[in-house]
């Protein structure tokens, strides 16, 4: 009879430790969590405006076209998630910004390098717009870049 006491004490041990642990996870999972929320993963990110940019250009004259896809390199998920929200109001505003380009703009490297500028900068204003920030916005890279004339 003497072991059936100790025997008893030590379930009733390991039970309660079991129990303890399992409540814990929840807790610790939850901190994780909100870690997680705050900080976010690290960035840089990269947001792809899709689908590609498909438009006349040039004018007067013989249809011409260009096709751009581009990406924005932001710093946070909370940023990206900005853009990707904004979306519509983006392409809006880079499709009349591409469309209005001329051919010496979109044939020579310098023109190319501006008019990446000025999509960023677009960008940008946009989000200062309706955000009240446009922190966390990096560059804008073409991913491609194709003219037909």
């Amino acid at each position: 009879m003497g072991l059936a006491p100790m025997f008893n004490s030590r379930v009733l041990l390991a039970v309660w430790l079991l129990l303890v642990a399992v409540l814990a996870l929840p807790a610790q999972a939850q901190e994780e969590e909100e870690e997680g929320l705050e900080f976010g993963p690290a960035g840089p990110f990269y947001v792809p405006l899709q689908p590609a940019f498909v438009l006349n250009y040039g004018g007067r004259g013989r249809l011409k076209y260009l096709r751009a896809e581009l990406s924005v390199r932001v710093d946070s998920i909370h940023v990206a998630n900005s853009i990707r929200h904004h979306l519509p109001y983006i392409r809006n505003n880079l499709v009349m910004l591409f469309s209005r380009q001329t051919e010496e703009t979109v044939n020579s490297l310098d023109g190319r390098e501006s008019l990446r500028k000025k999509a960023l900068a677009e960008i940008k204003n946009i989000l200062r717009q309706e955000e009240k920030n446009d922190k966390g916005v990096e560059d804008l890279f073409f991913t491609t870049f194709v003219v037909q004339k």
